[in-house]
C-alpha cells in the first residue's frame, strides 16, 4: 500500500535537488526549500534560473537528479506518482494549453473524473471549484467563448477541483488587464492552499506573497520577505530582477499569510 500524506509534514520540502537535462545543461545545482502548509510564496529569478525545471520535478514530470523532493510528507515518484500529481495543481502560463473541452464543467469535471469521481460527488465538486474562481453561471460556456481573464479563472478551477495540496501557478497576471489582474488577486488571497507563484511581475508578487524566494544560476540565492528582497538593489541588480519605474516597494502594505 503507498504511504499516506503525513498531515504535519510541509506542503514542500525540497533537499539538495540537482538536475542535469540529457544534453549536459545543468539547470539546479542543489535546491533547498521548504513551504509550510498555507503559505503564499513567490519564485522569483530571471530567464533562465532553473525555476521551470524545478516547478516540473514537484509533481514528478522531470525526475532522476540528485536530491529529493517531498509533497506533504510523501516522496515524488513512480510509487507515489497519481496521488502527487493529485496534490500538486500546476496551472499553466496559457489557459488554453489546460482547457480542451466542449463545456467549462466538463474541463474542471475532466481531473476528478479521471480520478474517479462520479455523480453527485462530481458535480459537488466542479459547483465549488467553480464558485471559489468566481465562474459557476459560466459553467455551461463553451471556454473559447470567455475573455482571457475568464480562462485563467476556469484553469485555476481545473486544479482546484483536485483539492490539491499546493497551487503552482506559470506567471499568472501575465495578459491579463487590470480588473482582471485584481479579480485573480482577490481569488488567490481567498484560497486556503498552498500557493507557489513563479512570477516577473514584482508588485504582483507583493501584493500576494508574503515571503519571496530568489533562484538564480540554479540554486537560490536569496529567502525572505517579499519586501525586504524588493527593497535590496544590489539583489535585484545581480539577479536581473527590475521593478516598473517609480514603483517604491516600501509604499505597498505587505501582504499579510494566509488572508
Amino acid at each position: 500500500m503507498p504511504t499516506a500524506p503525513d498531515p504535519t509534514a510541509p506542503s514542500l520540502q525540497v533537499s539538495g535537488l540537482a538536475y542535469a537535462y540529457p544534453d549536459g545543461h545543468q539547470a539546479l545545482f542543489g535546491v533547498d526549500l521548504t513551504i509550510a502548509r498555507g503559505e503564499r510564496v513567490a519564485l522569483l529569478g530571471p530567464n533562465g534560473a532553473g525555476k521551470t525545471t524545478l516547478v516540473l520535478h514537484l509533481n514528478g514530470i522531470l525526475g532522476g537528479g540528485a536530491g529529493t523532493v517531498e509533497v506533504a510528507g510523501l516522496p515524488v515518484g513512480k510509487r507515489h506518482l497519481a496521488e502527487i500529481r493529485r496534490r500538486v495543481g500546476i496551472v499553466f502560463q496559457d489557459p488554453d494549453d489546460q482547457l480542451f473541452m466542449p463545456t467549462v464543467r466538463e474541463d474542471v469535471a475532466f481531473g476528478p473524473a479521471t480520478a474517479g469521481l462520479r455523480g453527485a460527488e462530481l458535480e459537488a465538486r466542479v459547483t465549488r471549484a467553480l464558485e471559489r474562481v468566481g465562474m459557476a453561471e459560466f459553467a455551461d460556456r463553451p471556454p473559447h467563448h470567455l475573455s482571457f481573464g475568464q480562462r485563467r479563472r476556469v484553469a485555476v478551477a481545473t486544479v482546484l477541483a483536485m483539492e490539491p495540496e499546493i497551487l503552482v501557478l506559470d506567471e499568472p497576471s501575465s495578459n491579463l488587464d487590470p480588473a482582471s489582474r485584481r479579480e485573480l488577486a482577490d481569488i488567490l488571497r481567498s484560497l486556503d492552499v498552498t500557493v507557489l507563484m513563479v512570477t516577473h511581475d514584482l508588485p504582483y508578487a507583493l501584493e500576494l506573497c508574503p515571503r519571496s524566494v530568489v533562484l538564480s544560476g540554479g540554486v537560490i540565492t536569496a529567502d525572505g520577505t517579499t519586501r525586504e528582497l524588493l527593497c535590496d538593489e544590489r539583489l535585484m541588480r545581480e539577479h536581473r530582477l527590475e521593478l516598473p519605474y517609480g514603483f517604491d516597494p516600501r509604499s505597498v502594505p505587505a501582504p499579510v499569510a494566509g488572508g
